[in-house]
């Protein structure tokens, strides 16, 4: 347990940290225990084995447990670190696992506070094969960049707490003016500018219209981390009503955010060997709102094409979103991959139902117009709420269970109900008056 020592840390349903605004992913360690060297009657508490995480506001600490609940999570304020030790390397730190040492202040109650009465020496032991000297340097870096003082200063406070960031392989976090980098399709036109600032500094007068878009890119970045709050506070009590009518529908502000940057995407160069696992975490928590929309079930090529475009510049591949979403199974998350006999790959909720599905279909293929002249793809997909290339699945995956009946003609696919189980196998021409078969009878006779 972090105890009280530490801030405590949010977590999603996902096991991934809830970051502050503004707030970045640099370096990821796994397998990590946080010590405290000073006497044992400090309240600094022992975390053993866990997973820490550098951002440019935090050291965070998760547990291994931390995703299904198991243990709390704390946080180490980089305003909190008054001093980093440089690694003196000997013989024995040869043989021993990496560590790297800070000093912290700490309240006279004992928490962690960034102006404290008094201070410990705090050493991070990395017993996993995460590379210290790179933490180390990422953590002077982020020190010294002391990113939290820029989110509280002056009347931009709001702004600058809503502006979303990436970690860019050719300048890391931080851009040539020492802000934080965007991401999302902002990221994408700073990147463009910087390009041709550094081509042909004489351009810069033909981007005026570039830099004031810009400019109202971190307006437009604040208004969706509202809306983003607002969806997530939810909307039960009158008063919570009366705001959305304010703000406008929940669909539109659904659509607006995904058209914004994702904070902090993992990425390669902060994960390590853990990319994978925390890609995975943060597309289970990525896919709620677009599941939400599509009513629990979704493409994974359009998940694929959301999902990249709220990265902005820090796309990955198809094998990277197939084995983030292969990894679902080992965590406990709400959501799962899924492969229909015909080879199409989605993603839903545990709780889509596919009975509740055949339900609604058998419904509609019971219209007299149905039972006459069958139903296509298109027409299921505007009673299911999805695209028709879904709506055909789930039709297939009906004519499988043995609910519907498939016919191939030159204009496309018809369903019809099934009326097989209809037949009575002893006497085959016998004409039952009652079930589907009568209702079948008498929608055809009354078209004709």
């Amino acid at each position: 347990m972090a105890g009280n020592c530490l801030p405590p840390v949010n977590i999603t349903g996902s096991g991934r940290p809830v970051l502050e605004p503004n707030e970045i992913e640099c370096f990821f360690l796994s397998a990590v225990d946080l010590l405290c060297e000073d006497e044992p009657s400090t309240s600094f508490p022992h975390l053993k084995s866990g997973l820490l995480i550098l951002t440019t506001h935090r050291l965070l600490w998760l547990p291994d447990s931390a995703a299904s609940g198991g243990g709390a999570a704390g946080a180490v304020p980089l305003a909190a670190i008054s001093h980093i030790y440089s690694v003196k390397k000997s013989l024995r730190s040869v043989f021993s696992s990496p560590r790297v040492r800070f000093q912290v202040s700490l309240s006279p109650e004992g928490r962690v506070t960034a102006v404290g009465s008094r201070s410990v020496v705090v050493t991070v032991v990395a017993r996993g094969k995460g590379d210290c000297d790179s933490f180390l340097a990422k953590l002077w870096e982020n020190w010294r960049a002391r990113a939290w003082e820029e989110a509280g200063s002056g009347s931009s406070n709001a702004a600058a707490a809503a502006e979303t960031a990436t970690t860019s392989s050719s300048g890391g976090i931080y851009s040539s003016d020492g802000t934080v980098r965007m991401v999302g399709v902002s990221g994408i036109l700073r990147k463009e500018q910087e390009m041709w600032e550094s081509t042909d500094r004489s351009l810069q007068e033909a981007f005026q219209d570039l830099n004031a878009l810009m400019s109202k890119a971190k307006e437009m970045v604040m208004l969706a981390e509202k809306m983003r709050l607002k969806l997530l506070s939810g909307s039960s009590s009158q008063a919570n009503a009366t705001n959305d009518e304010e703000m406008g529908s929940k669909e539109e502000m659904q659509d607006w955010l995904l058209s914004v940057g994702i904070i902090s995407p993992v990425t390669k160069e902060s994960a390590g060997a853990l990319y994978h696992q925390q890609l995975s975490r943060q597309l289970a928590d990525f896919v709620k709102i677009p599941l939400e929309k599509a009513g629990g079930i979704i493409n994974l090529i359009d998940i694929y094409c959301l999902f990249n475009r709220a990265r902005g510049t820090e796309l990955i591949s198809p094998d990277d979103l197939l084995q983030a979403c292969s990894l679902w199974e080992k965590f406990d998350v709400p959501v799962v991959l899924r492969k229909f006999d015909s080879g199409v790959m989605v993603i839903q909720t545990k709780s889509h139902s596919d009975e509740e599905v055949f339900n609604k279909v058998k419904m509609l293929v019971m219209k007299p117009d149905a039972l006459r002249a069958g139903i296509s793809a298109s027409d299921a997909a505007r009673t299911l709420g999805v695209a028709p290339a879904m709506a055909k699945e789930h039709l297939l995956s009906a004519e499988s269970k043995g609910l519907l009946c498939r016919d191939v003609s030159p204009d496309g696919f018809r369903f019809y109900i099934n009326l097989f189980p209809e037949i009575d196998r002893v006497d085959m021409h016998l004409v039952k008056d009652r079930e589907i078969y009568a209702l079948w009878v008498q929608a055809n006779h009354s078209h004709a």
